[in-house]
């Protein structure tokens, strides 16, 4: 599939060729979603990750090796999980493409005053999170996630292949099927990078001043912006 028959094809084509893909693919497993993926859409797929771990990057690139895996830098990030996206850069066959806000920290807060995150998270994500990955997003006709259907309930009905209708774009989620215990296998099997947070109470990871530990028993969710209603940044809602 060559660049320019990727950009030929418009957002009706491009729906209906994810809900296709959706009920086509749904019992196939990670890695034959991706072949599919790549051999789709080429240079105008990518891979979207947090770095928790680098179980999808590290899928992607045995499917479609070189492959650009964007990495959002919202500025409140663990160093943790930078030296975890560094890695990821060096260590596999990536592309490796940073996002960053329009505003530094300092710049944000100079506008809508100190820990913006505290007062108005919804508002922080927006500025730091989605607005980037929307911009970053730009070029390609399809991205993919690591989002699992066991998080939480509201990523239950997460579909393998679907439609991204707010960016109007293919949204692949290879291991939408998989379990926490499918997720550790693979990496067990393949050494693959993980987030040392994960071993440190951490079994979500966001921005320092929006992620907590989570203690037995919570759901794995638990600890992003603990104390309010808002389990989502807004990437995926």
């Amino acid at each position: 599939m060559t660049t320019a028959q990727t950009q030929e094809r418009t957002a009706e084509e491009l729906q209906a060729l994810a809900e296709q893909a959706g009920r086509d693919l749904e019992d196939a497993s990670p890695l034959e979603i991706l072949k599919w993926a790549a051999d789709t859409f080429g240079k105008s797929f990518c891979v979207t990750s947090s770095m928790e771990d680098a179980v999808v990057a590290h899928l992607a690139s045995r499917a479609f090796p070189g492959v650009d895996v964007v990495f959002l830098d919202t500025g409140y990030h663990f160093p943790e999980t930078l030296g975890t996206a560094d890695a990821v850069g060096t260590v596999l066959d990536v592309n490796l493409i940073t996002l960053t806000p329009v505003q530094s920290v300092a710049e944000q807060d100079a506008e809508y005053g100190p820990k913006l995150h505290d007062r108005d998270p919804d508002l922080c994500c927006a500025l730091r999170k989605v607005k980037p990955l929307e911009q970053g997003l730009t070029s390609y006709q399809a991205w993919a996630t690591g989002l699992r259907r066991d998080e939480s309930p509201t990523r239950a009905n997460t579909p393998v292949v679907g439609w991204d209708a707010k960016r109007q774009k293919v949204k692949v989620s290879p291991i939408a099927r998989w379990t926490q215990d499918d997720v550790d296998a693979y990496i067990a099997e393949h050494g693959v990078l993980t987030n040392p947070l994960l071993d440190d109470g951490y079994p979500s990871i966001g921005c320092a001043p929006c992620t907590r530990r989570v203690a037995a028993g919570e759901d794995a969710r638990a600890g992003r912006w603990a104390g309010r209603s808002k389990t989502e940044c807004g990437l995926h809602g």
